[in-house]
């Protein structure tokens, strides 16, 4: 049997592929393995069985017979880890893109979510508008940083690898802000990314979903 992995019945990203199970199929597309989708509503996140899967209630979740996974990033890595394409085989390289991952994730996310949730939460706050001007420094620090250290290459460390596919999807958080366009490098990098056949199919599966509840 495939693997299992949870998604959105309904995303609010309404199928524009910012919803996390992006990441994990991206994966699966990259190393060629089928996984099925068990779609959950809102109300279903926040029930027993579902936390018994993520104790925090929250997509994606990852089934393989015993084995239970939550994190997006935890998926991606144990995916990476099975099956060939996502991870170098040489043991620095391999090393090298762990550490980018974990980069993505904690280092260039973090600031990005802060600044989405300031304007959910906040953006009828008075001290908004002194705020988000801040919060986007923070953003442009990482971009600076990153943009510096990508340079002219296509990929953060030689070959595509999982450390590419969590960066660009975190990148294209920032679309409709303004702020990425600001680094054309970065832009095009995350144009790379979207290219590839496995995002495309990634995507289209993710938007199907989506077309599919609006329909319904």
């Amino acid at each position: 049997m495939s693997p299992t992995i949870t998604a959105f019945a309904q995303s609010p990203d309404r199928g524009r592929g910012l919803a996390r199970d992006m990441r994990v199929r991206w994966a699966f597309e990259e190393v060629g393995q089928p996984y099925d989708v068990r779609l959950v509503s809102f109300l279903e996140l926040k029930q027993a069985a579902h936390r018994a899967l993520h104790p925090f209630g929250q997509i994606p979740t990852y089934q393989d017979g015993d084995l239970a996974l939550f994190e997006s990033g935890a998926i991606v890595f144990h995916i990476a880890e099975r099956h060939a394409g996502l991870l170098p085989h040489d043991a620095d390289a391999r090393a090298r893109a762990i550490t980018w991952m974990f980069a993505a994730l904690n280092t260039v996310e973090p600031p990005i979510v802060e600044r989405e949730m300031a304007g959910y939460a906040e953006r009828d706050k008075p001290w908004y508008a002194e705020r988000l001007p801040i919060l986007e420094g923070r953003i442009r620090d990482r971009l600076d940083e990153l943009a510096a250290r990508l340079g002219d290459a296509d990929w953060l460390d030689g070959e595509f690898s999982a450390g590419d596919l969590l960066m660009v999807l975190v990148l294209r958080r920032l679309e409709g802000s303004g702020l990425l366009e600001e680094y054309p490098t970065l832009s095009a990098y995350v144009a790379r990314g979207q290219a590839r056949p496995a995002y495309q199919r990634a995507f289209d599966a993710q938007l199907a979903v989506f077309t599919a509840a609006s329909r319904g």
